[in-house]
């Protein structure tokens, strides 16, 4: 398991002095770190079809994106070139280990990891992130620059997938060596070259925007056939001017609209459908043969270790009666006193079974449970 080190303070104050304010160089963030994965693996990952895959190449200036999978990797030149594998969490065992350091963030927060290689002068150009990242350097040596927000800085497309920004003033200019770590917040330029053959780990994080937010719940609104409340004006009189829409025709409909996000029991559906919902493929092993709650609760023991597979989001919401587990964008309305197994199912991705089991006697949580291990999304060993 990784520990995180945060310089010389602790979560609270990163949280309160640096996150999503300014960028932070963390010096031996991993002591005594170790990849858990090398370039061969993550090569190998490259080269399936469900696993999102880029080559960045930067020869003379001239920089080309290409997409995987990949069946050779002469595009992996000496120098001067990048492999990014996205989403590694959900079928590395070993590199999702490094997203749990980070859990002081709350889980529908966390997106993925994504783990690149470069070769030296390798890297994907100066460039803008609307979202967190922790930047790990595992083998090799990177150089960084970072700067703050800056809204005069002008983005360009140096291809159709490839984006970047003009030169900046760096806040931030260091080696990484490995185990240092580099956050970065939403909006400050930065750009990262390979001084020798270099694995880097970003833990990403996510930050719906109000478009995507409000597509989701239409989607949904649509999916539940909810929303069938019409527009109603039973107070209309004469006006002068039959072309204008008032403003209390105005507020009328804003209101119909926000009687959607008003419905507390839709709005907690939907927001925990869309926030457990996986972006990528998913490395998921469902049972051959289903176990029944009878079944569970005699091939297993109480030492039994309950794992949760790698890249599942899993979430709960605590509303006035109940509580909502979502895990992997599906909803399980369960009762309140099943709480502390909620949340050995979302805080921590491995348990003791013996830490569930009076719940199990809970015949909501007990179907939810033996769903989620039937589906692969828990295993037992």
């Amino acid at each position: 398991m990784y520990q995180l080190q945060i310089n010389d303070i602790d979560y609270k104050t990163f949280l309160a002095q640096y996150w999503q304010k300014k960028p932070l160089l963390i010096k031996k963030g991993f002591a005594n770190f170790e990849d858990p994965i090398d370039p061969e693996e993550l090569a190998g990952l490259a080269t399936e079809e469900c696993i999102e895959s880029r080559i960045i190449t930067n020869h003379q200036d001239n920089w080309e994106a290409h997409h995987g999978p990949f069946e050779q990797f002469d595009l992996l030149t000496e120098t001067n070139s990048t492999l990014l594998v996205q989403a590694v969490d959900h079928w590395h065992p070993s590199a999702a280990d490094l997203i749990e350091a980070f859990r002081f963030i709350p889980n529908w927060r966390i997106d993925d990891l994504m783990i690149s290689f470069s070769t030296p002068g390798g890297g994907v150009g100066p460039h803008l992130d609307q979202y967190d990242v922790f930047i790990i350097q595992g083998q090799g040596k990177r150089h960084w620059r970072v700067g703050l927000p800056n809204a005069n800085l002008k983005q360009f497309a140096q291809n159709k997938s490839l984006l970047q920004v003009e030169q900046f003033d760096a806040i931030i200019d260091a080696v990484l060596e490995p185990g240092d770590i580099l956050y970065i917040p939403p909006g400050c330029p930065h750009e990262g070259y390979a001084v020798e053959n270099a694995l880097n780990y970003s833990v990403g994080f996510r930050a719906p925007d109000q478009k995507d937010l409000l597509s989701s719940l239409a989607d949904h609104v649509i999916d539940t056939e909810s929303g069938s409340k019409r527009y109603a004006d039973p107070d209309l009189q004469l006006r002068s001017s039959i072309g204008e829409v008032a403003v209390s025709d105005k507020q009328r409909l804003k209101a119909l609209l926000n009687s959607i996000i008003d419905d507390e029991a839709l709005f907690s559906q939907w927001l925990g459908k869309t926030l457990s919902e996986p972006k990528h493929d998913m490395d998921l092993a469902p049972l051959e043969l289903p176990l029944d709650l009878e079944q569970l609760l005699t091939e297993y023991d109480e030492q039994d270790i309950v794992y949760r597979a790698g890249g599942v989001r899993a979430i709960y919401q605590i509303n006035q009666n109940d509580i909502l587990l979502s895990v992997n964008g599906e909803n399980f309305t369960l009762a309140s006193h099943n709480i502390g197994a909620v949340k050995q199912l979302t805080d921590g991705n491995s348990f003791e079974f013996g830490a569930i089991i009076s719940a199990l006697s809970s015949l909501d949580f007990a179907q939810a449970f033996t769903k989620l291990i039937n589906d692969g999304i828990y295993f037992i060993d």
